[in-house]
C-alpha cells in the first residue's frame, strides 16, 4: 500500500553564508531560507516519508514564466543530456512537452553556461533520492539565476529514475538550479493540491534513460552530516559536466 506523506515544513537559517535574497513577490511568493523538511510520520522513515534537507540558494527576481527558447528553436520536445560524474555517466531525457519552462531553465540558464561543472551531489539518502546542482566540492553555494514557475501540475510523477527540481518546501516557485533524482517511487512529492505549498509538489522534468546503475552506485556511498548539510557524501561525488546530446 502506498503511503502518502504530508510534508511538515520548518524553515531555518543556517548562518549568514546560506542566507540569500529570495525571489520577488508573485502569486506564490518566496522568501529567503535554507530549509529542513521532514515528513509527519513519527519514527517511520520509509521511502515516501524521508526527511529532506536541502540548503538552497535563491537569486533575486520574480519567478519566470517566459516562453521557453531552448526547444522552440530546435523543435525537440525531448532533448537529452549527459551527466558526467566521478561515479560514472548517465543520460537523461528531458520532457519539454510537459515541463517547458523547467527544461528551458535547466538547459539555457545552467547547462549551456557550464554552471554544473565541478558541482556535487550534496545530499544522498539511500532509498529516497540524490540531490545536487548547487554547491562546489567544498560545499560553497554557486550564484543562481531567477526562480522559475513550478510546473508540478504537469502530470509527471516522482517515480524511480525521474529527475525533478529541488525547491524551498514552503515556497512553491523557488526552484533555481538544484535538482534531484528519485531512487524509488516518491508519491509524497507529487502535486496533490494548490492550497498549500507542501501539497503543490516538486516538478518532474525528465527521466534517466541510461545509467541508473551509476545513480544506484552513488546512493550507496558513505555519508555524514557536515554542519547544515545532512547526509553528505564523505568523499565528494562530483558532477564533472552536463552537456546536451546532439542528435
Amino acid at each position: 500500500m502506498t503511503r502518502h506523506a504530508s510534508l511538515s515544513i520548518s524553515a531555518c537559517f543556517l548562518g549568514s553564508v546560506l542566507c540569500f535574497p529570495g525571489c520577488g513577490s508573485s502569486a506564490r511568493d518566496a522568501t529567503p531560507a535554507s530549509i529542513a523538511a521532514s515528513a509527519e510520520t513519527g519514527s517511520d522513515r520509509s521511502a515516501d516519508n524521508r526527511a529532506v534537507t536541502e540548503p538552497v540558494q535563491i537569486s533575486a527576481g520574480a519567478p519566470t514564466t517566459q516562453t521557453p527558447a531552448a526547444t522552440k528553436k530546435t523543435g525537440d520536445l525531448f532533448p537529452e543530456v549527459t551527466i558526467n560524474t566521478s561515479a560514472g555517466k548517465l543520460r537523461v531525457r528531458l520532457n519539454a512537452e510537459k515541463s517547458p519552462v523547467t527544461v528551458d531553465n535547466f538547459l539555457t540558464q545552467y547547462v549551456d553556461r557550464d554552471f554544473y561543472d565541478q558541482t556535487v551531489f550534496h545530499y544522498v539518502d539511500k532509498g529516497f533520492m540524490i540531490a545536487g546542482g548547487g554547491f562546489t566540492k567544498d560545499l560553497q553555494p554557486k550564484a543562481t539565476r531567477a526562480c522559475i514557475l513550478n510546473e508540478a501540475k504537469n502530470g509527471l510523477q516522482n517515480r524511480r529514475g525521474t529527475i525533478a527540481m529541488a525547491r524551498l518546501p514552503e515556497h512553491v516557485d523557488s526552484a533555481t538550479s538544484q535538482f534531484f533524482i528519485n531512487l524509488v517511487d516518491n508519491p509524497s512529492l507529487d502535486h496533490s493540491g494548490d492550497e498549500k505549498a507542501d501539497q503543490y509538489g516538486y516538478c518532474v522534468f525528465g527521466q534517466v534513460v541510461d545509467g541508473m546503475d551509476v545513480v544506484d552506485r552513488i546512493a550507496q556511498v558513505e555519508v555524514d552530516d557536515r554542519g547544515p548539510f545532512p547526509k553528505t557524501p564523505v568523499q565528494p561525488v562530483v558532477i564533472e559536466s552536463i552537456h546536451r546530446v546532439m542528435r
